[in-house]
């Protein structure tokens, strides 16, 4: 019995750091994930950096932060979105990623982005907007 107490307080003490580990590592910010299941390019370019390497169907490129926001929002604009859903989160101190599902009116994409944090904000560093 006290062999069994012991193996169920290991696995709740792995479990808890595993938990608050990942919980550090996954804040997004909830804004740039609303603007993406809204189709709004101008508070998601709030999060943009001054350049932005951009991969949006047929533009690839680093853009400046206000040509990334007028890509973005054309192609929010051609499709419009349904929903957004994040398939997977990571990273580490100063830079995380997310993939996710964008539904749009004209069907599905894959969307990824890298964010790093400088000066307390984080900051969209990569975003790819691809056909699935």
């Amino acid at each position: 019995m006290e062999l069994i107490k012991k193996l169920i307080f290991t696995t709740l003490i792995i479990s808890g750091f595993s938990f608050v580990q990942n919980a550090a590592v996954a804040q997004i910010p909830e804004q740039i994930l609303t603007s993406l299941k809204n189709g709004d390019s101008k508070e998601l370019s709030e999060y943009f950096n001054q350049n932005v390497e951009l991969v949006v169907l047929e533009s690839d490129n680093v853009y400046s932060k206000s040509q990334a926001q007028q890509i973005v929002g054309k192609f929010f604009t051609s499709n419009t979105p349904e929903s957004f859903s994040v398939i997977h989160q990571g990273g580490k101190e100063g830079a995380k990623y997310v993939i996710g599902n964008l539904k749009a009116n004209t069907g599905n994409f894959r969307v990824y982005f890298l964010l790093k944090t400088s000066s307390g904000k984080d900051y969209i560093h990569q975003l790819r907007i691809e056909k699935q």
